[in-house]
């Protein structure tokens, strides 16, 4: 519904653009924070696996952060410190994670540092907190069956909307996005299937380095970073067809197929085809297998690379107020053969990410009152800025004289990510350097922000639609038909929504773990082989070696535990479809008035 009633506001918005062309008070919840009451300055460790910065964080969200805490972030991310797990082992052998732990759950991570004493039991600590009279039941789910009783972790993406329900906005996560001002120059071609996504690419890219006069600009770039069980760049374009991992399979959203990535029939080997198609005729990236996330989404802001899976990298980094208004930017282009995976609300809230305290923590009510204000409406809309969310009040945006909340002109500049300058008064600095490091969602930012009456993702507030019908947005509206992606992909069925669920992946035996390992190593290391193969011959015989080591080590071993997994996930997720068919109601513990 709530979709629906965006869709209608876009709608109206945007046919009132088009003919132009042609001729009170709300309420926002108690943060529970003790602002002024922390005499002493610390400096807080953070070990973050989300993280893609390492380092003290800085700027208006530290300035945030040191007024009301009295604290400064230093964040330590395996993500930039060569990803992998050596980080995280070499910490949990030392007996201390870091003062704030956000760790990736899968395999039974959360057991095992409830049972090494890695983390703390919070409850005492959050006792008549906010966080609990709102999240209660999210935070009680992700603590079940663990070693000890207590509240030791507390979710990610807690939602108040039905698990069927997209938990994205206007955008889904993946996609085939494009510069679409390039695509409109080339006369918008039709794309059935991949091999026309290709052809365009390597058109848009000619087109490109023809304009710009330079020849640095690539269809295509690539990082490592967050490689895991395989090779996740490919898996985007995997997830553009209805599927994602589980393991070292490839499980669709309705949970009716699954593909080893290795055979030779998988979506996972026809993506690696395509990026070898893609470097065989120049459009990948040389740097790709040397750079990381951080060079790598630099390219996107200086307008280096035409295509991107994610609209919260693309879109956010290059779609200034500036670029906009001049018809420039990332857009969706539909490919007619994908059906695009979206994640379902999870209204029991994502337990396979999770914040945690950590055990030797030098002040864990500090670090319990700094979970509670990251799941407040303030907290959600400042930490979860990078996501959608619209960032401070009197800055970013302001509520207006009709009671409605809408972006100030400096909104309109600095978000989602831009370099815009930011008062002294707020921290200085430049915007986008000063978003929250964290990159956790506490919320979905779908849900309803209390001091607002809108969600809490700024791109869908009614006074957002009607004052950002840029040329972009109406050239892309006129020639799509819809007035946002997702408005396209459900008329034309091309999405397929996973149900949101709190189920992990449990933990295997050390066997299983060791041999998984080892056969990463193998998938990941040759699938970047193959795409980067001199001749089709070379490529084949990298998929050969891929397959026949892999099994060699015992692959069909840890298939069979990922295919059992595969089946305990979607029977979780048809569960909570059931249990949750209209969402879960969370009542807001609301006490603060917005100005």
């Amino acid at each position: 519904m709530k979709k629906r009633i965006i869709s209608i506001m876009l709608c109206t918005a945007m046919t009132a653009t088009l003919l132009a062309g042609c001729g009170g008070e709300s309420k926002s919840a108690n943060t529970g924070s003790k602002d002024g009451n922390y005499e002493e300055f610390i400096t807080v460790d953070v070990f973050d696996q989300f993280a893609n910065y390492q380092g003290t964080q800085s700027g208006w969200f530290a300035k945030v952060v040191k007024d009301k805490f009295n604290m400064e972030l230093n964040i330590i991310a395996p993500n930039v410190a060569g990803g992998g797990d050596t980080l995280y082992q070499t910490r949990s052998a030392a007996g201390d994670l870091g003062d704030l732990v956000l760790l990736n759950t899968s395999d039974g991570v959360l057991k095992d540092v409830v049972e090494a004493g890695l983390v703390m039991d919070a409850a005492d600590l959050m006792e008549g907190k906010d966080i609990i009279e709102n999240y209660g039941d999210a935070i009680a789910v992700t603590n079940e069956g663990l070693p000890e009783e207590g509240m030791f972790a507390f979710p990610n993406s807690v939602s108040s909307d039905a698990a069927t329900e997209p938990s994205e906005g206007l955008d889904p996560t993946f996609g085939p996005y494009i510069r679409w001002d390039y695509y409109k120059t080339l006369g918008y071609p039709e794309m059935k299937n991949m091999d026309d996504f290709l052809d365009v690419l390597e058109d848009m890219q000619e087109l490109a380095r023809k304009e710009e006069g330079t020849d640095d600009i690539y269809a295509i770039s690539l990082f490592k970073d967050w490689d895991d069980n395989m090779m996740n760049n490919a898996k985007q374009l995997c997830c553009m067809y209805g599927y994602d991992e589980c393991g070292f399979l490839l499980l669709s959203a309705d949970g009716s197929e699954t593909q080893s990535i290795i055979d030779d029939d998988s979506i996972y080997k026809e993506v690696l085809e395509f990026f070898y198609e893609a470097n065989q005729r120049g459009l990948v990236d040389p740097d790709s297998t040397t750079q990381n996330y951080d060079t790598w989404s630099a390219k996107y802001t200086n307008g280096k690379v035409l295509y991107c899976p994610w609209p919260w990298v693309g879109k956010n980094l290059y779609n200034t107020a500036e670029h906009k208004a001049e018809g420039k930017g990332f857009m969706f282009a539909p490919v007619e053969d994908m059906k695009i995976f979206s994640f379902g609300s999870c209204p029991e809230g994502n337990s396979t990410q999770i914040i945690a305290i950590g055990s030797n923590a030098e002040d864990p009510q500090r670090m319990a009152d700094f979970i509670d204000w990251l799941y407040s409406p303030e907290g959600i809309r400042l930490n979860g800025q990078s996501n959608g969310a619209a960032g401070i009040e009197g800055l970013t945006w302001e509520m207006n004289a009709d009671g409605k909340p809408e972006l100030t002109d400096f909104g309109k500049q600095a978000l989602p990510m831009n370099d815009a300058e930011v008062p002294e008064e707020y921290g200085g600095g430049n915007w986008k350097d000063g978003v929250s490091a964290l990159n956790f969602k506490t919320v979905n930012l779908e849900d309803i922000d209390p001091a607002t009456g809108e969600a809490y993702d700024y791109l869908t507030w009614e006074t957002t639609i009607e004052n950002n019908q840029t040329a972009l947005d109406l050239d892309w509206a006129e020639h799509m038909g819809a007035t946002s992606t997702m408005e396209y992909l459900e008329a034309n069925d091309m999405l397929a929504v996973a149900p949101g669920s709190s189920y992990t992946v449990p933990e295997a035996d050390s066997n299983i773990t060791t041999i998984r390992g080892q056969c990463k190593a193998t998938v990941i290391d040759n699938s970047w082989k193959m795409i980067f193969a001199k001749d089709q011959s070379e490529f084949d015989s990298l998929l050969k070696t891929m397959q026949d080591t892999a099994k060699g080590l015992g692959y069909d071993d840890v298939l069979a535990v990922d295919t059992q997994n595969a089946s305990d996930w979607t029977k979780a997720r048809e569960e909570s479809a059931a249990n949750y068919p209209e969402g879960k109601n969370v009542e807001d513990n609301s006490e603060e008035t917005a100005e």
